[in-house]
């Protein structure tokens, strides 16, 4: 492939939703309303109903039940019900593979958007907005699988070190899921932000303008390749882009997230 759109012309995108799309609007209104994000997931039965079992799932901890998307969004907050809408959305856009374990694949697609949140919020970067970055990272991977099975077998060969991934897709496709996921959320007409931070995942520090929140995506990706990830992961995380993002050591192995806390909306 000798760029993305060679490689887009060998694609068949995944239909969203219209439901999807006008979702994907507000994250660009910054004048969005609690009603206009209301009505636009009511139009949407299968999905108003998962977003309830979600809320009332033990994953929230509500103090009591929540029958109506008025309750979710009172309770969980606008943002929060938007964004597992759109992730919702999403996961349910990609037929299943052949040559990909779905199972492990949304496991650590959860758990990429579980960690960007961790580390945004730290940072004072969007919570809701790093999760869904984080959760949309591998998407560009379920393409590569449509494009070339062949390849994908290869990219996914064992052992799954942290960060290999990137680096076989980069050396046989010439560019990484993330930078195809970015085109895809371009198209999308995803926020910018977003674009830019899954287009710099793989390598934030070399690129000419540092992304923070591609920098945190950087992160969240390697921690969620990690086995069994925990405390002492945050010792082979890359040092640079820690600093980078001026976060600190100590901190990040103190309060280091348990997994099992982390939202996932492909349950």
């Amino acid at each position: 492939m000798v760029n993305l759109e060679s490689f887009f012309a060998t694609v068949k995108l995944p239909s969203m939703s219209e439901v999807a799309h006008a979702l994907i609007q507000t994250l660009n209104d910054d004048d969005a309303s609690v009603p206009q994000v209301r009505d636009l997931i009511a139009k949407d039965p299968a999905l108003s109903a998962k977003l309830l079992r979600l809320a009332n799932s033990a994953q929230f901890g509500l103090p009591r039940g929540v029958g109506t998307l008025d309750d979710a969004i009172t309770m969980v907050g606008m943002s929060k019900v938007r964004t597992l809408a759109l992730g919702a959305c999403l996961s349910e856009s990609f037929p299943n593979l052949p040559d990909l374990d779905r199972k492990e694949f949304w496991r650590s697609s959860m758990a990429c958007a579980g960690y960007a949140q961790w580390l945004a919020n730290r940072l004072g970067i969007d919570g809701q907005l790093a999760w869904l970055t984080g959760m949309m990272l591998r998407l560009g991977e379920l393409l590569i699988a449509q494009a070339d099975p062949a390849t994908l077998r290869e990219i996914e060969k064992l052992p799954h070190l942290p960060g290999v991934r990137w680096q076989r897709e980069q050396r046989l496709i010439g560019f990484t899921e993330g930078q195809i996921t970015a085109e895809l959320a371009r198209r999308w007409n995803f926020p910018m932000q977003m674009v830019q931070a899954l287009q710099r995942s793989a390598d934030p520090i070399t690129e000419q303008a540092f992304s923070r929140l591609g920098a945190v995506v950087h992160l969240a990706g390697l921690l969620a390749e990690t086995e069994n990830a925990g405390p002492d992961s945050v010792d082979g995380l890359p040092a640079d882009v820690i600093a980078a993002l001026t976060l600190d050591a100590d901190w990040l192995r103190t309060r280091f997230p348990d997994t099992s806390t982390f939202l996932d909306v492909t349950a």
